[in-house]
């Protein structure tokens, strides 16, 4: 069986690795060249998504480009600690959500399937029909390509009210970033605030701004005029070094279509979910998907089997995307209520809502036969 996966980001690069590890030749058409180790902003990868890359013989050379954050605390606008909870995994479970560089995990990806035998061409768009392949893989992203050749009436994604500036900080005051391995959420008034101190003593931060119209001033600037009245996000923004390119979120409608028999949707170009779960779930897709090949043995039994496995799972997951991006563009009434609210759910409930998550292991899922 021959392949050919359109786009060689996360998704794609992760279904190169699994689709060559069932034994299916692969081709992956990119129209960018090889990402930079710093293009882009910063991931994590909860402990289900580290499963799935498990199952890809590639768990410990992404963890080892990044470091392990063990904890995640939530605070209000007001410094107020609202939860203390393990960071994407139960309290007892010893594999640590890492925090790595986008960039650095699609380079892991790509080198891992160029060792398993695919072939990855750069600068070139993937033109339908021109390819006699048994299995095309669209994982062209958000504004995929392949979402629409598959189906012309497929929803368009839409702007969802925040805007994201990611950017690393250096000398912030040891009393806002003296701990690494901890990620903190901020619920700031103007949105989220991200920052998670690395082990070298940078700060990474990502500023997810609530805005109901798409923005025209990201620059450093503003930021520092929208966080004004938090002071971690404040002191970090001051301590900018390096900002990384905006990112606008977009959402997408349910994607009726995602296989016909021959083309299947993975990744963002099927279901963008946020969350911090985006890139898990690109593997995650990636693994379900060769799995469901192999063991079908044909392209369309597995295809109708990987969309049958993968739909209730994602459904889950983007109804809780959608009401942590409420909790960020909450106003000031949502934001008084969320500091009641929230320390009695992570006290008492976050593990129960989230364990279904956490618990899937797929990293046996591509074992030899």
């Amino acid at each position: 069986m021959r392949a050919i996966v359109v786009g060689g980001g996360v998704a794609g690069a992760a279904s190169a690795v699994a689709l060559r590890r069932a034994g299916i030749e692969v081709t992956v058409v990119e129209a960018y060249e090889d990402p930079a180790g710093e293009v882009g902003s910063f991931l994590s990868l909860a402990g289900n998504g580290l499963r799935a890359l498990d199952a890809l013989g590639c768990m410990e050379a992404v963890a080892g480009r990044g470091f392990a954050v063990p904890r995640q605390r939530m605070w209000g606008s007001s410094g107020r600690l609202l939860g203390d909870v393990p960071r994407g995994r139960l309290s007892g479970d010893p594999l640590h959500s890492v925090t790595l560089m986008r960039g650095h995990l699609v380079e892991e990806l790509r080198a891992a399937a160029v060792r398993a035998g695919a072939e990855i061409v750069t600068g070139r768009r993937f033109e339908p029909g021109t390819a006699g392949a048994d299995l095309v893989v669209g994982a062209d992203g958000i504004w995929s390509a392949t979402r629409k050749a598959l189906d012309p009436a497929a929803p368009e994604p839409r702007y969802a009210g925040i805007y994201t500036v990611s950017g690393v900080s250096e000398r912030v005051p040891g009393g806002v970033a003296a701990e690494p391995g901890v990620f903190n959420m901020v619920f700031a008034r103007s949105g989220a605030f991200i920052h998670v101190t690395a082990p070298d003593g940078a700060v990474w931060w990502s500023a997810q701004v609530a805005d109901p119209a798409e923005p025209v001033d990201t620059g450093l600037e503003r930021l520092c005029e929208l966080y004004r009245f938090e002071a971690a996000p404040s002191a970090i923004l001051r301590a900018a070094t390096r900002l990384h390119r905006p990112a606008l979120h977009h959402v997408l409608a349910e994607v009726p279509v995602w296989q016909d028999g021959r083309t299947v949707l993975v990744g963002d170009a099927a279901h963008p979910v946020g969350s911090g779960q985006g890139a898990a779930m690109a593997v995650e897709d990636a693994v379900v998907l060769a799995r469901a090949v192999r063991e079908e043995g044909s392209a369309a039994a597995g295809l109708a089997r990987y969309d049958r496995e993968r739909r209730a799972r994602l459904a889950r997951l983007v109804r809780m995307a959608s009401a942590n991006r409420d909790a960020k563009t909450a106003g000031p009434v949502g934001r008084r209520i969320n500091d009641l609210v929230m320390p009695v759910f992570f006290r008492h409930f976050y593990e129960k809502a989230t364990g279904w998550l956490y618990s899937d292991d797929l990293s046996g899922a591509l074992a030899p036969r």
